[in-house]
């Protein structure tokens, strides 16, 4: 899978350029691939790179077409497409999945993983594929990956240091019930906006923040519209990659193990690519003259952590019991 992965990787340095060109051999059926992020990043050209994989895989029964970008809808939109057919695939955060399964939106809570390791340990548990298989139940449609998709920092036009630089802060969030316990640990005034209209709404100040990880405050250009960044990691975060039901029932189980190790093979690549900016881009920040801030996190943590199984949390006890026990 890695030496495949390492190859999705290198394909997809080239796979914006060419995705808008006819392909060469055409699949028998196409499966639509949506997702609200930018053409220029990995999320995006994985999944472009996935078609020849898939394609080879079927013997030319499936292939993909990806549309980013929010281009067939909003994030609540295309979860609701899945089950329509008029999407096939999606990237989507656990937070949106939890809408229908509320316990899935464990991964996607503030301070819920003590770092990367201890994420990467759970989306591998018997735990999240428990999780999985509860989200299919609920809702027919089946989960094939998660994709690393960063830590989340806030940006703002202050320095926020302490929980205190919080309070009274109207912070973007993504519009899933979830995103708010972070904000409201802090004091902080949530507010939903969809992804598509956040940088107008940073550049008019109809919200003073927002967060995200460092490849998307990059490639939506967030930086130009704000002058911190703010350490903070407060979510490890990432992306779940579901095929619909409609799209799912419709192949045989070959083609469903194909697709399924195909879409592992994606969120690979994308992973190692934003691990990678992660480690480079606080550098890059700051030679655009944006102020990057380090972050005590413990604070933050205290003020998140009792909220974990508040009045907000989708799951039992005993679920998050799990999940801190993993090592």
């Amino acid at each position: 899978m890695k030496k495949t992965a390492q190859l999705l990787c290198a394909t997809a340095s080239i796979a914006t350029a060419i995705s808008l060109l006819p392909a060469a051999a055409s699949a028998e059926t196409k499966l639509k691939w949506a997702h609200v992020y930018e053409t220029s990043e990995p999320y995006h050209t994985c999944a472009v790179a996935a078609n020849d994989l898939l394609m080879d895989a079927t013997e030319g029964r499936y292939g993909i077409e990806v549309y980013p970008a929010s281009s067939l809808g909003k994030e609540v939109d295309i979860n609701e497409g899945l089950g329509f057919g008029t999407v096939d695939i999606i990237y989507t955060g656990q937070l949106f999945a939890g809408r229908s399964f509320g316990p899935i939106a464990i991964g996607g809570a503030p301070f819920m993983f003590r770092d990367y390791d201890h994420w990467d340990h759970y989306r591998n548990s018997d735990l999240f594929s428990e999780m999985s298989q509860g989200y299919t139940d609920a809702t027919g449609h089946h989960i094939t990956a998660m994709t690393y998709y960063g830590a989340r920092h806030v940006t703002s036009n202050k320095p926020v240091l302490t929980p205190e630089d919080m309070k009274g802060m109207k912070i973007r969030v993504p519009n899933a019930p979830l995103y708010m316990m972070f904000p409201e640990a802090v004091g902080a005034n949530p507010a939903p906006i969809a992804f598509a209209e956040v940088y107008l709404a940073l550049q008019q100040g109809t919200v003073d923040a927002q967060e995200n990880p460092l490849p998307t405050i990059q490639a939506k250009k967030f930086y130009e519209v704000q002058s911190n960044i703010n350490l903070t990691g407060h979510i490890t975060d990432a992306l779940l990659t579901i095929v619909g039901g409609p799209a799912w029932d419709a192949m045989d189980e070959a083609d469903q193990q194909a697709l399924s190790k195909v879409t592992e093979e994606t969120a690979v690549c994308a992973t190692d690519a934003i691990i990678k900016a992660e480690g480079e881009l606080a550098e890059w920040f700051r030679g655009e003259g944006v102020q990057v801030n380090e972050v005590d996190r413990g604070p933050f943590i205290e003020a998140v952590k009792k909220l974990h199984n508040g009045p907000a949390a989708t799951w039992d006890q005993a679920t998050y019991d799990r999940l801190q026990a993993i090592e």
